[in-house]
């Protein structure tokens, strides 16, 4: 009889129904916690309230139905929920400190990430990433190294005059000109080549497709200015090699790596579930 009702306790919380009421109650949570950024009221208070009760009562049933207390807290989804529902019990005014009280709301804001729990392809995807890091590891070290080549030789290439490395007054002048004219180049902005961290973010834009070009116009203007100690053609080819390497080859490492993850997380996942459906029945 208490196997039976277990079973049935179990088809209903991982049932579609159930799946989709919960994911329409993160919905209106998450629209509550973004109108709270404009204006506090006590009825977002309330509705928050009853979405954490909500929640509770989910995280309950599923230890319920679990098949042990090990596979449960085994899940890092489980302790997901758990620390989102613990939190949301923290009050704000625990604390006269401002710091605090900014941080528990913060972890309001990871309800929102309940709505990867709810549906099996976002879960899936999800997985992917996390099992996905370790050979993203292998990548962004490869990267790194290509990176930090390509940044010290830009430093060497393409470093601007300035009064740290002994610039005369009238190339000070003239750097003054060049930034001033050159577009997306505004005033705070560093020598995209000054430094080796520098250089490195400025190859991070290039990556990312971010005013690369006019990175390269600005280059050949300084070429020609002749700030820099080499020719507009040299400018030319070692910023489209890099867009063409990191843009092209680097980043599909990595979209490779998540993609030969997928199919085996979403086969495992299914197969889990099934698992899981059968020792109940049984």
């Amino acid at each position: 009889m208490e196997s039976d009702f277990k079973t049935k306790l179990h088809d209903l919380v991982y049932s579609k129904k159930f799946e989709l009421f919960i994911m329409v109650i993160i919905l209106i949570n998450c629209v509550v916690i973004g109108l709270e950024t404009y204006q506090p009221r006590p009825v977002y208070d309330n509705i928050s309230l009853v979405c954490l009760i909500i929640y509770t009562i989910e995280i309950s049933l599923r230890f319920i139905v679990r098949d042990s207390v090990k596979s449960f807290f085994s899940s890092g989804w489980n302790l997901f929920d758990l620390f989102i529902v613990v939190a949301g019990y923290i009050p704000e005014d625990i604390s006269p400190n401002a710091g605090i009280i900014a941080v528990l709301r913060v972890l309001r804001v990871f309800r929102i990430l309940k709505l990867f729990k709810t549906n099996l392809e976002l879960r899936l995807i999800i997985s992917v990433m996390i099992r996905s890091m370790r050979a993203l590891t292998y990548n962004a070290m490869v990267m790194l190294i290509f990176m930090y080549v390509f940044a010290i030789a830009g430093v060497h290439l393409f470093k601007l005059p300035s009064a740290d490395n002994g610039a005369t007054p009238e190339q000070l002048e003239q750097v003054a000109v060049l930034l001033e004219q050159a577009p997306h180049a505004p005033g705070n902005s560093d020598d995209p080549y000054g430094t080796l961290t520098e250089a490195m973010f400025t190859l991070l834009r290039c990556m990312s497709g971010d005013d690369w070009t006019d990175l390269r116009y600005n280059l050949v203007t300084a070429s020609r200015m002749n700030l820099i100690p080499v020719p507009p053609v040299v400018v030319s080819i070692f910023h489209i090699f890099w867009y063409v390497f990191a843009a092209f080859l680097l980043i599909n490492l990595v979209v490779g790596a998540v993609i030969n993850n997928y199919q085996e997380i979403m086969e495992a996942e299914k197969k889990n579930i099934k698992e899981i459906s059968d020792k109940l029945k049984d």
